[in-house]
């Protein structure tokens, strides 16, 4: 909903504290998990409705904060493969931007029904809405949403999340190596390039298409990385094949989600904006320290 693990952390305990407050009082819940579904959904929909103007003054490109998966701590400890086909449905940064075309009503009724498969009946008591209106709600953001979607590139269980890996695996190598020639062959016709730095991290310029220009752009912007001591640590990201890159002192500089599909690179968004990565742990203040080359200098205002 938020598209900010902060966020989302508060919006949940001030939804736990409302529950607790609630039994205090003497008021019995029948549901809890109905009403902490409520609670965090109407919590989040006023959220949206305040970061929206936010959103306005932002600096460059907008993606969500990056979810990087946890390292195993046993066995069962990685989610199995439809846990990993709903994480990357659910949390993939292509499917997030694209609900941030939707209203906060739209966003909460599409995800509700969309995401999560509630009933409208169980739709309507969450939103405060008429089933009915619920329905007209769906049906509208559902049309956005695949308006604005490129084709299905995700999702296929087991061997399709292998086949992904290995391509990622390829392209990091290529990028990490500066193989101009591999990378070519790695990424889609009219792959995008994208970066979200606020105006504080390394992030690209400006949107870039094409494989040319993205290719040219990933090889010299590693090689200037590199220089700097940068190490890339390829992991997952929302769901999908993605990297930690780390200064050397081990503090992260970014986090890079690739959107893979086809045997090709279709899109790698990069988030630099030290904001969205302080939850994942120390942030590099790299972009301070050194001075910046032009394919990572975002318009800021003032400059």
């Amino acid at each position: 909903m938020t598209g900010s693990v902060g966020d989302s952390e508060d919006i949940v305990q001030d939804a736990l504290l409302g529950l607790t407050r609630a039994r205090r009082r003497g008021t019995v819940v029948e549901e809890p998990k109905a009403y902490l579904a409520r609670a965090v959904t109407r919590l989040s929909i006023n959220h949206l409705r305040s970061a929206r103007v936010r959103r306005e003054t932002y600096v460059g490109a907008w993606l969500p904060e990056p979810v990087v998966a946890p390292a195993a701590s046993g066995a069962g400890a990685q989610p199995g493969p439809a846990e990993h086909a709903e994480l990357s449905d659910a949390l993939s940064m292509a499917f997030l931007v694209l609900l941030e075309a939707l209203s906060p009503v739209e966003r909460a009724v599409f995800m509700l029904r969309e995401v999560f498969g509630y009933g409208y009946p169980r739709v309507a008591e969450v939103v405060g809405r008429s089933e009915v209106n619920c329905r007209q709600i769906f049906a509208r953001a559902r049309r956005r949403v695949a308006a604005g979607s490129a084709p299905a590139r995700a999702g296929g269980g087991p061997a399709r999340r292998a086949e992904g890996d290995e391509l990622a695996r390829r392209f990091f190598e290529a990028t990490a190596g500066g193989d101009l020639t591999e990378l070519l062959g790695l990424l889609a016709p009219d792959v995008v390039v994208l970066g979200d730095g606020g105006g504080k991290g390394l992030a690209v310029a400006k949107p870039l298409v094409g494989r040319k220009p993205g290719a040219r752009l990933l090889v010299n912007g590693y090689r200037w990385l590199r220089s700097a001591g940068v190490e890339l640590v390829p992991t997952r990201v929302n769901g999908a094949p993605g990297a930690v890159l780390y200064d050397r002192e081990g503090r992260i500089v970014s986090v890079t989600e690739l959107e893979i599909a086809d045997g090709m690179v279709w899109a790698i968004r990069s988030v630099a904006n030290p904001d969205k990565l302080s939850h994942l742990g120390p942030v590099s203040d790299i972009a301070r320290r050194r001075r910046r080359p032009a394919l990572f200098r975002e318009a800021v205002p003032g400059d």
